[in-house]
């Protein structure tokens, strides 16, 4: 074939894409959709604050609620001030509803307590963010997290309360609180008011047991186990086994108190000593006296009662009370003032002015008609000592003595003086005795007494003698009888008497009887009817009766 025969090739521009182009425009797409479902799922991202990263590492340490993995941290890095970390992390889709003012964080380790053992999971898994949302509407992506767990999660129902204590108590965050042996609540805060020298505990009582607070509600103290020695005896006071190992509190509205009104918010109740104490605090009036004790007070102490025919109608306030004349202390030495505090409460007066007044007049119209004051006392084994008023036959009191601008009740000595004094008048008249002589008469009567038991112990001798000798002498004699007797009996039997001559007759003729019973024995030995058919007569016997026989 001829080359220049050829024909040229026509060239025709193409318009369009060329097909090669689709499979990077596919792959952009589907990566451009893989970003958007990875930003579209990707949740929010915070800041949270740590004093230390300690058992955290970036891209492994996982954010959870409920044991529910809501996230995970991204980075870890020292703060601008270099006394803590920052820790970034990333949570989950759908999650931006926890991220509020009072959402809180803290780390998660294993912890061995009093009250338990918690976080052993984290022993293999490692240590993890704990998040609890809270309820607030204000959003947030910065936290500060806690030092710990807290003992009370964020909208947990119940309610929050404030106990506050001047006393030496010493609670600490999860100390329980205490209702009739059961824990309905817990210490979650301590803080201590410098400036008011007094502990301030937030405390929290779960649902439903909230609703046993009350405005009348009391607190006091069950630390431990508690042995008092008082007046009243030996009490022993403990809340459960938890707060023998630890202290605790507990509540309830005292005896003889209304409910009160429900506490719906946050309030604050004191904490009391003990029982007695918390039930004493509903009386808010008093009136005080003071009485004059000449004897030891030792065993008296502040807060022994003060009773009235054994009702308590108070307490000792103040024992030794100082004065502000020093003369009149030393001219009044023998004398040791004694305060007692009366509430007009206790006796069902009005706890208010009136009451007191009331009780004032009272007191002051029996106190010169014979009312006095005296110690008792209440426990032998502690030797603790309370007040007694009570009346007695004495003439009418002409003043009324005052101290310190307290009116006084006088008293009478203590039951122990009334004891040594008729003690001491009983030893006096024994002393009066004419003791010589009357030992000398009862020696003498001693010896007379010996001699009439020496008489009288020889005459029964003597008759102990006497009775021997009359015994023998009547057994001997019927001995004698009844050897008589036998003897005239064998007489009588003898041979050739007349009484063996009859025996003898006797027996014969009994002889010859038998033997001529003999033949007639011996027929009734072989046919015993022979007495009554004839002994030659065949032996006849019965037949069956029948008709036809005539």
């Amino acid at each position: 074939m001829n080359t220049e025969q050829q024909a040229e090739a026509k060239v025709q521009q193409v318009k369009g894409i060329s097909a090669i182009w689709i499979v990077p425009i596919v792959a952009l797409l589907i990566g451009a959709w893989m970003v958007y479902f990875h930003m579209s799922n990707q949740g929010p991202v915070i800041t949270i604050m740590f004093e230390s990263a300690e058992g955290m590492e970036a891209g492994k340490t996982k954010i959870k609620s409920r044991h529910v993995n809501v996230g995970e941290v991204e980075s870890i890095a020292l703060n601008e001030a270099g006394d803590g970390v920052t820790v970034t992390a990333r949570l989950t889709k759908d999650t931006d509803y926890m991220l509020v003012e009072d959402t809180q964080f803290w780390i998660v380790t294993p912890k061995i307590s009093l009250s338990g053992v918690s976080g052993l999971d984290t022993l293999i898994s490692g240590v993890y963010i704990e998040i609890a949302p809270g309820s607030s509407d204000e959003s947030k992506d910065s936290f500060t997290a806690l030092e710990s767990a807290p003992v009370t999660p964020v909208g947990t129902p119940g309610l929050h309360i404030t106990l506050n204590s001047n006393e030496e108590f010493a609670y600490s965050r999860g100390d329980p609180i205490i209702y009739k042996g059961l824990t309905v609540g817990q210490i979650e805060d301590v803080y201590f008011n410098l400036e008011e020298r007094v502990v301030y505990y937030n405390a929290f009582i779960k649902a439903p047991y909230h609703k046993l607070i009350t405005t009348n509600t009391r607190f006091w103290d069950v630390s431990g186990l508690s042995v008092d020695l008082n007046a009243e005896g030996i009490t022993v006071k403990t809340g459960n086994i938890e707060t023998m190992l630890t202290n605790g509190v507990t509540f309830d509205i005292p005896d003889g108190m209304p409910l009160g009104e429900p506490v719906v918010t946050r309030d604050y109740f004191d904490i009391f000593d003990d029982y007695q104490s918390a039930s004493n605090a509903r009386y808010k009036h008093s009136l005080k006296y003071v009485v004059f004790v000449s004897d030891s007070i030792r065993g008296l102490k502040v807060g022994a009662p003060v009773e009235y025919r054994g009702v308590l109608i108070g307490e000792v306030a103040s024992v030794n009370l100082a004065t502000a004349d020093p003369d009149m202390m030393y001219s009044e030495a023998i004398r040791i003032p004694v305060l007692i505090s009366l509430q007009p409460g206790r006796v069902g007066l009005p706890d208010n002015e009136r009451g007191v007044q009331l009780m004032n007049e009272q007191n002051m119209l029996w106190v010169k008609s014979g009312l006095r004051a005296s110690l008792k006392t209440g426990n032998l084994l502690t030797g603790s000592l309370f007040v007694e008023l009570q009346h007695f036959d004495m003439p009418p009191l002409e003043a009324q003595e005052t101290y310190e601008g307290y009116a006084v009740i006088p008293t009478v000595k203590d039951e122990f003086s009334q004891i040594a004094d008729k003690l001491g008048q009983f030893v006096d008249k024994v002393n009066q005795l004419p003791l010589d002589e009357i030992a000398g008469n009862a020696n003498t009567t001693l010896v007379n007494a010996s001699d009439l038991l020496k008489d009288l112990q020889k005459t029964s001798n003597s008759l102990d003698q006497l009775l021997i000798s009359a015994q023998q002498e009547q057994l001997i004699a019927e001995l004698r009888h009844t050897l008589e007797s036998v003897s005239t009996l064998t007489k009588d039997f003898s041979d050739g008497s007349e009484g063996y001559e009859e025996l003898e007759v006797t027996l014969k003729s009994i002889s010859e009887a038998m033997y001529e019973l003999k033949p007639l024995l011996e027929q009734l030995k072989h046919q015993p009817n022979g007495l009554i058919f004839d002994s030659g007569a065949p032996n006849l016997e019965p037949k069956k009766y029948q008709e036809g026989d005539q």
